[in-house]
């Protein structure tokens, strides 16, 4: 391994060389500019998609398009002009999308955010930071979408949704859209006279060509920064926004009425109401608060299953969580080359309003009713950015105390399972150097009143963190980095458990770095990165850096990690062929390597990827790699044990996905992961079908069939004569899932979604055996497995009998298992004005277990079709008040 290290050091001195040789010149581009007008005393224009008012005659048409894909640089399939002009609370948009066979303009209907068929945008970086813009989007169907984009362009946050008007119509020519976007949903200053960054999109859906007014490099290393200008805008004001969402929710429950128990009589209504707000604070500064959240049209999580003890990650799907998300975001470690904890974050806003912390137990005949989620009763977001540079957001939250409720022959008692609890989170970041450097702060404090039984959570947590990015040579190249602080105070039982878990086991037998220690009551540890980059001005770039984490970081109170004690290398390489060449639209070949160490100086991992992706010109795209492990030790495999080496193995997948323009369309996706001496055997895989019959009509189907057989995987942990003994077993895990989605938008404003997931996995164990030798590199070292004199069959698992003197020495459990799961929501949405909802719910939900022996469709039959499910009928109305 020390030749691979060598290696992997001396690319790394040589990368930063190597490519400032290859970087070409970047190729200077003019910035276009737009003199827009003020409308003066004439009437505003009816936004109908037809310019035919003599208001628009205030402005000239602006056109002469080009392209951005496939060919950069070069005239567009058909040509593009629009204008622009304003009054003092909005400004309007006309653009005049040219195509010589408007019958086969792709008019697909969606929902808000669809982005499908033919669709025309146009972007406003009205604060003229250079970094972050307002983008408003609307299809040859009428169908709006938004994007906050932000990172110069790296980021764009669909969740924004503004107030605003736009229509489009197809005539001879084309087809045209109108825009009236009010000056409240945009951030600028109070200057006399205001220059704006600007840039208009247009999809040819049919070409699967992209084109824009100004034209920007596909390898510059910016997309905001590079914008044309509006100019001529005068004495407008800044608008304070206020906007007032109180709404409405009623709902019924039903499912298998149990028969003494109280709390299951088969039907359970609730109903409930609450206020969401926006109010602008100052012009830069927004306030967005809300008082008793409800989230029920939002769809539910996907089936998930993990045998490795860690927690799962969920993307953030409540509205008010998501909003300008990106303002609050603190990645520890996120990487190009990947495989660097890329969902660890020092906010993860699922923890707030989750599942109760604590589950009591019960006795014989006694019922429980266990509150489902924490409930929110309030939350405030205090968000936006000055003129000056700076962005704020603070975020402030309060969770109830829950209660379960146990019924004991009649008599009633409450166990609190969930304390009181405050959230806090501020992040503050300064833009400087002419917007190339940006440096930013952030906060968390989590505090919880604990009563009860609850002494086993932190009483409070608190994180902070540095982190600043800088790019020079026309933002081409960068450096980044950060670094997080974290504390957090219990009791000693609290902390305890925090040393003791899947993240930190401080308790491992060998690890002489590390101690419990039983009497302390905080945990204090440390975090962070380090990379440089290059990601423009040429057909290659690259990432490379360091990421670590000490023993003690400790950060799911109110974020998200994996698991700390880890030093971690990482480097990413890249060649790009934007132009098209040959069969391809464009082709991307990569490379990545990675090497990990933990604070005892363990080498715990070495590895390596190559990768390659492409679109063809017919559309289609492919994508194949390989990853190699060599060298693999696992601190967490044993849970507490020594640490575990791996067998040497490696993984390949290989994807493709057919022209996405079709009504018809499929892909595929295939991996397959080995390791010597067949220690792991799998193959994962998964396909896809959409079938679009209709413009209003979307039908999709995935499904994914798992298949692995792992000769090591952990079971238990016993002791025998004063010896621990670590147990593992061969399991042959099968994975089943079906995702059918169902989308018929009758128009922009209304329409009918349905989405249903059943889900079963089956795991089966054999060839029990206990680990002897645990890194050892040759696998008839590694363990020994009990033979058939030493199993004793049992009617919940196995007696061992090591020694075959005819008594048992201890137990095994019986790790088989059979998990099914059927998920599904139909939600009617109807926007009857702009801002304000009416929802139409049915959530439909099961969970079994089933007989690990029987086959897939049986254990889906027995517990999902043939019992009765649970319903949710839910009816929530909205609506918001603008000022």
């Amino acid at each position: 391994m020390k030749k691979a290290q060598l290696i992997i050091l001396l690319m790394l001195l040589a990368a930063p060389f190597v490519f400032s040789q290859e970087e070409e010149k970047q190729e200077k581009i003019e910035k276009r500019k737009y003199f827009t007008k003020a409308i003066g005393a004439q009437a505003a224009p009816t936004i109908d998609g037809v310019m035919d008012e003599e208001t628009w005659n205030t402005v000239q048409w602006e056109g002469d398009f080009i392209q951005r894909r496939p060919s950069e640089g070069e005239a567009p399939s058909q040509q593009t002009k629009f204008k622009i002009m304003y009054d003092d609370k909005y400004i309007y948009v006309g653009i005049r999308c040219y195509d010589t066979e408007p019958d086969k303009i792709v008019k697909r209907l969606s929902r808000r955010d669809g982005f499908e068929g033919d669709w025309v945008s146009i972007t406003f970086d009205s604060y003229r930071d250079l970094n972050t813009a307002f983008s408003f989007n609307v299809t040859a169907a009428g169908v709006k979408g938004e994007e906050f984009v932000s990172g110069d362009g790296n980021n764009w946050d669909w969740s924004w949704n503004p107030i605003w008007y736009t229509q489009s119509t197809i005539d001879e020519e084309g087809w045209m859209a109108e825009m009236k976007i009010p000056f409240t949903q945009l951030r600028f200053n109070n200057s006399e006279e205001q220059i704006w960054g600007l840039q208009l999109s247009r999809k040819f859906f049919r070409n699967e060509e992209r084109s824009t007014w100004q034209r920007i490099p596909l390898d510059a290393g910016g997309y905001v920064s590079l914008f044309g200008e509006l100019h001529g805008l005068k004495n407008i004001k800044p608008k304070r926004q206020v906007e007032i969402q109180p709404y409405v929710v009623a709902s019924v429950e039903t499912y298998k009425k149990e028969d003494g128990n109280p709390y299951k009589d088969g039907v359970d209504p609730t109903f409930n109401a609450g206020i969401d707000g926006k109010i602008g604070v100052t012009n830069d500064l927004t306030l967005d608060f809300t008082i008793n959240p409800d989230f029920g049209q939002v769809e539910a999580d996907p089936a998930a299953i993990t045998l490795d003890a860690f927690q799962i990650f969920f993307n953030e799907q409540r509205p008010f969580f998501v909003e300008n998300k990106n303002i609050f975001d603190y990645p520890l470690s996120r990487s190009i080359a990947g495989n660097t904890f890329w969902s660890d974050n020092i906010f993860y806003s699922r923890r707030i309003g989750g599942s109760p912390s604590h589950y009591p137990g019960i006795e014989n005949g006694e019922y429980i009713k266990q509150p489902t989620n924490t409930t929110i009763l309030g939350a405030a977001k205090f968000s936006g950015k000055t003129k000056e540079g700076w962005s704020i957001g603070i975020l402030e939250s309060l969770t109830s105390k829950e209660y379960a409720k146990i019924d004991h022959e009649g008599d009633e008692r409450k166990e609190i399972v969930e304390p009181l609890t405050n959230y806090f989170v501020s992040r503050i970041s300064k833009d400087l150097n002419e917007r190339n450097t940006n440096v930013g702060v952030i906060f968390t404090a989590t505090n919880r009143k604990l009563e009860g039984d609850l002494d086993f959570l932190h009483k409070s947590a608190y994180s902070g963190g540095v982190d600043f990015t800088h790019r020079w040579k026309e933002r081409s190249w960068y450096v980044a980095g950060n670094t997080v602080l974290s504390h957090v105070k219990g009791s000693k039982d609290a902390i305890l458990n925090t040393q003791h878990s899947i993240g930190h086991l401080f308790q491992r037998v060998d690890a002489d770095y590390l101690e419990v220690d039983t009497s302390s009551t905080s945990l204090t540890g440390m975090g962070g990165h380090l990379k440089l980059g290059k990601t423009g001005s040429g057909n290659w770039m690259f990432e490379t850096g360091w990421a670590f984490r000490t023993p003690k970081l400790e950060l799911n109170d109110i974020g998200f990690q994996r698991q700390a004690d880890d030093i971690r290398h990482f480097t990413w390489v890249s060649r790009v062929w934007r132009e098209p060449f040959s069969v391809f639209r464009r082709l991307q070949v990569n490379y990545n390597h990675w090497m990990v160490h933990d604070f005892g100086g363990n080498l715990n991992s070495i590895s390596f990827n190559v990768n390659m992706n492409t679109n063809f010109k017919n559309n289609w795209s492919m994508g194949t790699g390989m990853n190699i492990n060599p060298y693999q030790f696992s601190n967490t495999e044993l849970r507490g044990g020594p640490r575990f080496r791996y067998m040497p193995g490696a993984g390949m997948w290989f994807w493709g996905s057919s022209d996405s323009r079709k009504k018809f369309r499929y892909g595929w996706n295939f991996y397959g992961d080995y390791a010597k001496n067949e220690a792991v055997k799998a193959l994962y895989s998964s396909a896809n079908v959409t079938y679009q019959p209709l413009n209003v009509l979307n039908i999709s189907l995935r499904a994914n069939y798992d298949k692995a057989i792992r000769q090591l995987q952990y079971v238990t942990e016993n002791s025998y004569q004063g010896e621990a003994r670590y147990i593992s077993g061969t399991i042959d895990q099968t994975t089943l899932g079906i995702s059918l989605r169902v989308n018929y938008t009758i128009n922009p404003n209304l329409s009918i979604q349905y989405y249903g997931q059943p889900f079963v996995s089956r795991g089966r164990y054999s060839n029990f055996k206990y680990i002897t030798n645990p890194t050892s590199n040759v696998w008839e070292d590694k363990f020994v497995e009990y033979d058939g004199q030493q199993l004793i069959q049992k009617e919940n698992g196995f007696g061992i009998d090591e020694n075959k003197d005819g008594l048992e020495d201890y137990t095994i459990y019986n790790p088989d298992f059979a998990f099914v799961q059927f998920r599904s929501n139909l939600v009617a949405r109807w926007e009857y004005i702009p801002g304000s909802e009416l929802f139409l719910v049915w959530s439909q939900g099961g969970v079994g277990g089933g007989d690990p022996q029987d086959r897939l469709t049986t254990s889906l039959n027995d517990q999902i079709l043939k019992k009765k499910l649970q319903n949710i009928f839910l009816v929530k109305f909205t609506y918001r008040f603008i000022r």
